[in-house]
């Protein structure tokens, strides 16, 4: 049986890849379930799974959550802190990680798990936008097996070659085809963009997911953070990117070889088809999903993303083609500019305003270790934080009452 950790236990990563592996309890137990702060969310996981760890981040938390266990019978060790999840994540009897965590959060963790040679079941594509070059390069060094889990980069890795490894660059490939739904706007007017609210970002037609993500797909900044993500994983430039608009989200990404074939994955817009997939690799296993029928499904559309409604985009490409500090300081622009949003400080269309200001006032250096990554985040935090305060100030982006 191989030993699981999962990061982000709490989130709907984290969530469908236990509902994976209940369904294949003699493959896998658990070591470990991870989160920030939300005790009565990890709780029930924890008391259902019992696994040997539990660990959240706040230290406050960590101590309500041993409380709550307390009598409870079980023999799961409640960790904490930064440490704590670092220690699971790397722990010896650990075989598969899954880094499911949000943000720029997850990228130490997940590293630590790289950097001890761990399976590691990439869903925080921060991780790989925020570090792609020392991410890389450790993965390398330690040996670690990094399998991506984002449902397009999951596709794009089931249409390469069989013995295909992430971070090499793949033979005989013309170009990659990343598809994305076009989010909650993709007919809205451009003019009303301006008045939306955090509820309506967050209704995506087709997937379930946490808000920062929904607000990603609404901006199409998650497609902007994919990009980059799909540089790393295969070792591809930006320009051999294509971004297409697939409003039915059945065909997850594609490749396209230099002899014109293009081979394409298919399936449910369902989380737990790219978790299997992982988990299982090289083999297959059941992920609990239902089959997938073209007929009743009657047609597949795509079309090309209108970046003038979506600058996010335009921002990622920016971001790319720069490297360095840009990319890390596009993402912690975009976590603070959204967080702003889902508080309602700002408005929708204030996002990309953001993190185009914060971009413009970024140095491009290329960090050599953790720490300097660590300082690129907070000084593009710092920055940003002070376009939210200056333009709420101003009263120029303050969400509209109505």
């Amino acid at each position: 049986m191989k030993a699981v950790t999962i990061l982000g236990a709490t989130g709907s990563i984290g969530r469908s890849t236990l509902a994976v592996l209940a369904g294949h309890p003699d493959r896998y137990r658990l070591h470990a379930l991870t989160a920030n702060d939300n005790v009565a969310a990890l709780l029930p996981l924890v008391l259902a799974h019992r696994p040997r760890f539990a660990v959240l981040r706040d230290e406050a938390a960590a101590r309500e959550l041993k409380a709550a266990l307390s009598g409870q019978g079980g023999t799961t060790r409640v960790l904490a802190g930064a440490a704590g999840l670092e220690e699971v994540a790397a722990d010896a009897e650990v075989d598969v990680v899954m880094a499911a965590i949000v943000g720029a959060a997850g990228l130490a963790p997940t590293l630590a798990a790289v950097h001890s040679g761990k399976q590691v079941l990439l869903a925080n594509k921060e991780s790989l936008v925020m570090a792609g070059a020392l991410f890389m390069e450790a993965v390398s060094a330690s040996g670690s097996t990094l399998l991506p889990v984002d449902s397009e980069h999951n596709a794009i890795f089931q249409c390469l070659p069989r013995d295909y490894r992430c971070g090499t660059s793949p033979q005989g490939v013309r170009r990659i085809l990343l598809t994305g739904s076009g989010g909650p706007f993709r007919t809205h007017a451009a003019e009303a963009l301006d008045q939306v609210t955090p509820a309506e970002a967050c209704a995506h037609p087709n997937w379930s997911m946490g808000p920062k993500i929904s607000v990603d797909s609404a901006t199409m900044m998650n497609k902007g953070l994919e990009l980059i993500e799909a540089c790393w994983l295969f070792a591809t430039e930006h320009q051999a990117i294509d971004i297409v608009v697939h409003p039915q989200s059945i065909v997850h990404s594609m490749v396209e070889y230099v002899d014109g074939s293009v081979l394409a994955q298919l399936g449910q817009p369902d989380m737990r088809t790219p978790i299997a997939s992982a988990l299982a690799w090289p083999r297959r296993m059941s992920s609990g999903v239902s089959p997938l029928d073209l007929i009743a499904q009657g047609r597949l559309e795509f079309e090309a993303p209108d970046e003038l409604r979506f600058p996010c985009l335009r921002l990622a490409r920016q971001a790319i083609a720069a490297g360095g500090s840009l990319p890390t300081a596009l993402n912690a622009a975009n976590e603070v500019a959204v967080a702003a949003f889902l508080e309602q400080r700002i408005r929708f269309t204030s996002i990309p305003a953001i993190i185009e200001q914060v971009l413009a006032a970024t140095e491009v250096r290329m960090p050599t270790s953790l720490a300097e990554v660590e300082q690129v985040d907070a000084a593009a935090r710092r920055e940003a934080r002070s376009a939210v305060e200056a333009c709420a100030g101003q009263g120029r982006f303050t969400q509209p009452t109505i």
